[in-house]
């Protein structure tokens, strides 16, 4: 890539998901999902010295549906990622492929200067999105 090509994961994030709180059980956050086309869910700081949190489809297919464990009796704070690591926006796709890559991300919120979940980030958006058209 040259110098001016080079891309931000704010330009190639995307919008799929869906922030909650941990209380909402795995059934009400699955319904939510399906109505918002999301894939993953953020859970909400229950205070600013807290960390945002993270569930993932498969989460839940391991944490709840392989265990045959009821959906409308598990809360999501029972199955998230806590705390999930958090990319900055204005980092360079190829910093985020080597970050994934290092720690064995699938998946990570991005956020902006104010620590705000602005979106989320995957290897498919990195490599979709990211590389010019070969």
């Amino acid at each position: 890539m040259s110098k001016g090509t080079i891309k931000t994961v704010k330009d190639v994030m995307n919008q799929h998901f869906c922030r909650v709180d941990g209380l909402l059980t795995v059934e009400d956050a699955v319904t939510l999902m399906q109505r918002s086309n999301a894939r993953v869910l953020i859970v909400d700081k229950r205070d600013e010295q807290d960390e945002y949190g993270i569930v993932l489809l498969s989460d839940i297919a391991k944490k709840v549906l392989a265990k045959n464990l009821s959906p409308e009796r598990v809360n999501i704070y029972e199955i998230m990622s806590k705390p999930t690591l958090c990319i900055r926006s204005q980092m360079q796709i190829r910093f985020c492929a080597r970050l994934f890559n290092k720690f064995g991300l699938a998946v990570a919120p991005v956020v902006d200067k104010e620590d705000d979940i602005i979106g989320v980030i995957n290897y498919d958006d990195l490599v979709l999105s990211g590389l010019p058209n070969l």
